[in-house]
C-alpha cells in the first residue's frame, strides 16, 4: 500500500489495481464495477461534497447497506479529506440521533426514507448542514460533478475515521482513528495473488470498514453482500471462486449448513477468520472436516486487530487460540494491581501498536482507556503460551457480544426501566448457540403490574431501540440478589443463567 493518508492510498490503488473487479450483491441485484470505475464515481462524489462545503476534518456520516453506493461514499469522504464515519444499518433514530450530535456531523448520507427522519429532526441537529439520501436528487446532484482534482495530503496523524462503539457505558463511544492507524491496519490484513474474499460484514462495523477499505485500498478482489443470507453466501462462493472470508461464529455455523444442505461443499473456500465473539473450538474443527482452514482473531473497534492464526498454523492452535500477535503489536498480561503475570496464567490484557485509536470523541473516557504511559487497557482477560499464541477466555467489561455486536447491559437496563411497569432491571448474556449470547433481562414489576416478552418486544422498538439490543429472555423475579452494600450481584444472575443451557 503506498502514502501516508488514505486519499493519496486510495489514489494509488485505483492506478494500480484499476481492473480489479468488485461485486455488490443486494436486494437491487447484482453490480459489478472495477476499482478504477468506482474511484471515478467517488471522485465525483468528493467534489459534490467539497461544493457542499464539506472540507477537510468535517465529519460525514454514513448510515448504508452494502451497495456500490456505499463504498462510493466512503472513498468519497476520504478523497475530500474529511472524517467518514460509518453506522451500523440497524442503528434506530435514537443511537444515530445521538451518534450524529456527539459526534457533530456536519453531513448524513443514508436512504431515503431514512433520510426524511433525519430531517424531521433536524432542529436537535445543530451542526448538521447536508442530508443526502442516495437514488435521489441530493445524491444524483453530487455524482454530476466532475472529478476532484489533487488536493494537498494531510498529517498522517490527522483523525480520518470515526467508529462508535457500545461498551459498559449506556452511550456508544466514538472511537478516533488516524490515516496512519487505518494503514497500519491495512498493511497487516491478508491478501495475495488469486485471493477472492467474500464480506458478510455491514459497512458501519470496523470489520467491514477495514474489509472495504483493504479492497479499496489494497486492491483485492471482493464481493459484498448487502444483507446475510447463507444459501446466498454459498452461491457467490461458487459463481466467483471465493477463496477466503470472515464472520461472526453465526455466520460460519450457518454456511457450513448451507453447504451441507447443498452437497455441494464449499466450493473454493479454503481459509475463514472467526472472531468477533466467543468461538467454540468444535466449530474451528468441523470447518476443518468440510475442508476450510478456519481460524481465530482478536481485536476491538481501539485496537482492530490485536492478533490471528492464519490458514498455515496447526489445526488444533486454530481451535483453542486466537492467533499470535500482529507485526508491530504489543501485549502485557497483568493482574488487578497492573503487575505482569506468567506465561500460561490469565490476567487483564494491555495492548499497544500501530493500529491503535488515536482516543475518544469524549476525551473524558480516555483516562480509564489508557494507562499513564499507553497502554491500551482492553478490559479482556486472557494469556499468551509458550508458542506466542494468545487465548482470550473472559471479559472484565459488563457487555454482551451477540453475533458480534457489543451490546451494553446499563444501556439495556436503562432502557427497560423506562417501562411503567418495571420497578428495576439487569440484563446479562445468555449463551446461545446460534449468536454466541442473547440479551436476558431479570426485572422487578410494581406493584399490581404485568410485564411479559411482547410487551418488552414493543417498548423497545417504540423508544428506537435497535432490535438486537431488545431482551430474547424476560425473567420477572420478587427480588434481585445484592451484596451488603445494596449492590447487585450479576454475577449470581450469570450463573443461573448458564445453568439453563448446561
Amino acid at each position: 500500500m503506498e502514502g501516508t493518508d488514505l486519499a493519496g492510498a486510495l489514489r494509488a490503488a485505483a492506478a494500480r489495481y484499476g481492473s480489479t473487479a468488485l461485486v455488490f450483491h443486494g436486494a437491487q441485484g447484482v453490480v459489478t464495477t472495477s476499482l478504477g470505475a468506482l474511484h471515478q464515481r467517488a471522485l465525483r462524489v468528493a467534489a459534490g461534497l467539497a461544493g457542499l462545503g464539506i472540507g477537510p476534518g468535517d465529519v460525514v456520516a454514513l448510515q448504508l447497506t452494502g451497495r456500490v453506493e456505499s463504498a462510493v461514499a466512503h472513498a468519497a469522504v476520504l478523497l475530500r479529506g474529511a472524517v467518514v464515519l460509518p453506522i451500523v444499518p440497524v442503528y434506530g433514530l435514537r443511537e444515530l440521533g445521538f451518534v450524529l450530535r456527539q459526534s457533530e456531523a456536519a453531513a448524513l448520507i443514508t436512504f431515503g426514507g431514512r433520510a426524511d427522519e433525519v430531517r424531521a429532526m433536524r432542529a436537535e441537529l445543530l451542526t448538521l448542514r447536508q442530508v443526502i439520501a442516495v437514488g435521489e436528487e441530493s445524491w444524483n446532484a453530487l455524482e454530476a460533478h466532475p472529478p476532484l482534482g489533487a488536493q494537498a495530503p494531510p498529517d498522517p496523524d490527522e483523525i480520518c475515521v470515526l467508529v462508535y462503539t457500545s461498551g459498559t457505558t449506556a452511550d456508544p463511544k466514538g472511537v478516533q482513528h488516524t490515516h496512519r492507524s487505518i494503514l497500519g491496519e491495512l498493511a497487516t490484513m491478508v491478501g495475495h495473488d488469486g485471493y477472492v474474499y467474500l464480506d458478510a460484514f455491514p459497512p458501519g462495523h470496523v470489520a467491514g470498514l477495514c474489509v472495504l477499505l483493504r479492497a479499496l485500498v489494497g486492491g483485492v478482489a471482493t464481493v459484498f453482500m448487502e444483507r446475510w443470507n447463507p444459501e446466498t453466501a454459498l452461491d457467490l462462493i461458487h459463481e466467483h471462486g471465493v477463496t477466503a472470508s470472515a464472520g461472526v461464529p453465526f455466520h460460519l455455523a450457518a454456511l457450513l449448513d448451507a453447504a451441507e444442505r447443498s452437497g455441494r461443499g464449499a466450493g473454493a473456500l479454503r481459509e475463514y477468520l472467526v472472531g468477533a465473539a466467543s468461538v467454540p473450538p468444535v466449530l474451528v474443527e468441523r470447518a476443518e472436516r468440510a475442508g476450510i482452514a478456519a481460524y481465530r482473531a482478536y481485536g476491538s473497534s481501539e485496537h482492530p486487530t490485536i492478533s490471528s492464526g492464519s490458514a498455515d498454523d496447526p489445526s488444533g492452535k486454530r481451535a483453542t487460540t486466537d492467533g499470535r500477535l500482529k507485526p508491530g503489536t504489543q501485549v502485557r498480561i497483568v493482574d488487578p494491581e497492573g503487575k505482569d503475570v506468567p506465561v500460561g496464567k490469565d490476567g487483564e490484557i494491555w495492548s499497544r501498536g500501530p493500529e491503535v485509536f488515536a482516543g475518544y470523541r469524549d476525551p473524558a473516557l480516555n483516562a480509564e482507556a489508557f494507562t499513564p504511559d499507553g497502554w491500551l487497557r482492553t478490559g479482556d482477560v486472557g494469556h499468551m503460551d509458550r508458542d506466542g499464541h494468545l487465548t482470550i477466555t473472559d471479559r472484565l467489561k459488563d457487555i454482551i457480544v451477540r453475533g458480534g455486536e457489543k451490546i451494553s447491559s446499563k444501556e439495556v437496563e436503562d432502557l427497560l426501566a423506562a417501562h411503567p411497569a418495571v420497578a428495576e432491571a439487569v440484563a446479562v448474556a445468555e449463551p446461545d448457540e446460534r449468536y454466541g449470547e442473547r440479551v436476558c433481562a431479570f426485572a422487578v414489576l410494581r406493584d399490581g403490574r404485568e410485564l411479559d416478552l411482547d410487551g418488552v418486544r414493543d417498548h423497545f422498538a417504540a423508544l428506537g431501540a435497535a432490535r438486537q439490543k431488545t431482551p430474547e429472555r424476560l425473567v420477572v423475579v420478587d427480588a434481585l440478589p445484592r451484596t451488603p452494600a445494596g449492590k447487585v450481584r450479576k454475577q449470581e444472575l450469570r450463573k443461573e443463567v448458564r445453568g439453563w443451557t448446561s
